[in-house]
């Protein structure tokens, strides 16, 4: 073999090893990450099922679910900066994730099949204990639809020049939501939000953005995942007198459209685009004080239990 031929072989094997590793980086999309994030609501319905049965067991699943969550947020930035995403290390975070949903679901099955204590002899005309029936009835409180919009105020202040991604804050909601003839999420139930991106004003970027989403909702005092994306900013005073005259029944959502016209980003600056991004438009921070109203709209279905 010539040396010109052992040159242009080399050349070949190094191009297809190559090839592969390049393949292996960017074959992660947005669209993987999304399915991530997918998943991890699901585990956390999954611990929500079992949540009586083994307190200390659930605390520990909730523990790993919370780190499986902040991976996966650190996962989406990653992509979106770098553009490019090792396969291994999404791998290694969807399969933790699948093996907390196992566990979770491992637990909920093994309870459900154990053998029934015997029924005690009764006599014939007793009529059969309704006890299941009634718990079936009491822990189906009902679903929040896809599309349902409800108004939080925000209980922290947040600013695209000082937050950070992955930044937790909450916010509570204004009145009670109801589906059906029941209310399913009071007032008062405090909402988890998450800063999923942020880009501050620059001298050379002077349009600063931020993105924020909801995922979880605490109705009487149990968590449930959840879904939401911000679609108005409303400023916390321009309502302060408006609510009172309208009576503690009204819909917040109702005021609030009389007073702004339905106007998308009511806070002095701020307009809201695609997935709750929050962008100035003076050249200024994205800035939310404490108090302000946002409307948040449930972008997944989201099942509450009434049951305790």
């Amino acid at each position: 073999m010539t040396f010109m031929n052992r040159a242009a072989l080399a050349a070949l094997v190094a191009v297809s090893l190559a090839v592969p590793a390049a393949a292996q980086q960017s074959s992660i999309t947005q669209a993987d990450i999304q399915r991530l994030q997918d998943n991890v609501f699901l585990a956390e319905r999954d611990i929500n099922q079992i949540a009586n049965r083994d307190s200390a067991r659930v605390s520990q699943m909730r523990i790993e679910l919370d780190d499986l969550r902040d991976e996966v947020i650190y996962l989406k930035v990653k992509l979106r900066k770098e553009r490019s995403l090792a396969r291994a290390e999404y791998a290694d975070v969807r399969d933790r994730i699948e093996d907390l949903r196992s566990r979770a679901r491992g637990d909920s099955g093994r309870l459900s099949s154990a053998p029934a204590a015997p029924a005690p002899v009764t006599s014939a005309a007793a009529p059969p204990p309704p006890a299941p029936a009634r718990t079936q009835t009491s822990a189906s409180g009902g679903e929040v639809p896809t599309g349902t919009e409800l108004d939080v105020r925000l209980q922290n202040s947040l600013n695209s020049g000082t937050a950070q991604v992955e930044d937790r804050f909450e916010a509570t909601t204004l009145v009670d939501l109801n589906v059906n003839g029941r209310v399913l999420i009071p007032a008062g139930s405090v909402m988890r939000g998450v800063v999923t991106a942020v880009e501050p004003g620059t001298r050379t970027n002077r349009t600063s953005k931020m993105t924020v989403s909801f995922d979880q909702v605490t109705v009487n005092g149990r968590a449930y995942p959840m879904r939401g994306t911000v679609t108005q900013a409303i400023e916390g005073s321009g309502i302060r007198g408006e609510v009172p005259r309208a009576g503690a029944g009204a819909a917040v959502g109702g005021i609030l459209g009389g007073i702004f016209g339905g106007a998308k980003g009511a806070v002095l600056g701020v307009l809201i685009g695609g997935g709750g991004t929050l962008a100035a438009t003076e050249g200024k921070e994205v800035d939310l004080p404490q108090g302000t109203v946002l409307r948040v709209r449930v972008d997944a279905p989201l099942q509450i239990n009434s049951g305790r």
